[in-house]
């Protein structure tokens, strides 16, 4: 069964709008995480970033306290961050590239050229019981360095794959790339998950890259929740990705 992971970002996203700064607000992040939980979700993902531009420290550990399923930590390589997972103990943590002018992560880390840094990183994780996956573009050379560096899963940037997917040859070509990536994860022996830019438009093309894991999407599941209520989103997100082929 391909898995959902609900990224509750743009909950605290609309929060800040109002309440930045303050040590409360509406919407809450935690209620959200709930609910997508109740309403069958597989995991929890929540990006603490550098500057706290949407989800806050205190977020991070009530998260840890409240939900029962998977949390899954997307963060920088940095030791500040480190530092906080390796306390709040999340059960997967999400290296991913972060940029201050980004509205949401563009890109996928350079593990080819971050081989040491990420390994050390990696390793301290691991050895705190913290299962790591690492964000990459669907490059083999990518998923080839994520190996070496010993992550347990890669996350396959599928943003490409949604900028380009009402173009028939240009989706056709990320298609390929997301195969070939996901394909040769599995052959090294590497989880493969995928997120971004994912839509209830496009997730079901994604459908023809073997081997998935878990999809991590948040922004058109908050989007849609805004019309349909935020149980209903999960649920017709669930529905369309049990199609999935096992």
């Amino acid at each position: 069964m391909l898995k959902l992971g609900v990224n509750i970002d743009h909950v605290a996203t609309l929060r800040q709008a109002r309440y930045a700064g303050r040590d409360r607000g509406e919407p809450d992040p935690i209620e959200a995480a709930l609910i997508c939980e109740a309403a069958g979700a597989h995991g929890i993902t929540a990006h603490l970033r550098e500057d706290r531009r949407h989800l806050q420290d205190r977020d991070l550990w009530k998260l840890r306290e409240s939900i029962k399923t998977r949390l899954n930590f997307e963060m920088a390589n940095t030791e500040e961050m480190v530092s906080l997972a390796l306390q709040l103990k999340p059960d997967v943590v999400c290296l991913v590239p972060e940029h201050r002018r980004e509205v949401t992560t563009e890109g996928g880390l350079d593990a080819v050229g971050q081989l040491t840094i990420l390994t050390t990183s990696r390793q301290r994780l691991n050895d705190a019981g913290i299962e790591v996956s690492l964000f990459i573009d669907p490059d083999l050379a990518q998923v080839q360095a994520s190996s070496q560096i010993g992550a347990q899963f890669v996350e396959l940037h599928t943003g490409a794959y949604g900028e380009q997917f009402h173009r028939k040859k240009e989706r056709q070509d990320e298609l390929h790339r997301l195969i070939e990536a996901s394909r040769r994860a599995h052959e090294l022996g590497v989880g493969v998950n995928a997120g971004h830019g994912l839509n209830t438009q496009n997730v079901a093309g994604l459908f023809q890259v073997p081997h998935l894991i878990e999809l991590n999407i948040g922004h058109t599941i908050i989007s849609r929740a805004l019309t349909v209520g935020l149980a209903t989103a999960v649920h017709e997100m669930l529905s369309l990705m049990g199609k999935y082929p096992t």
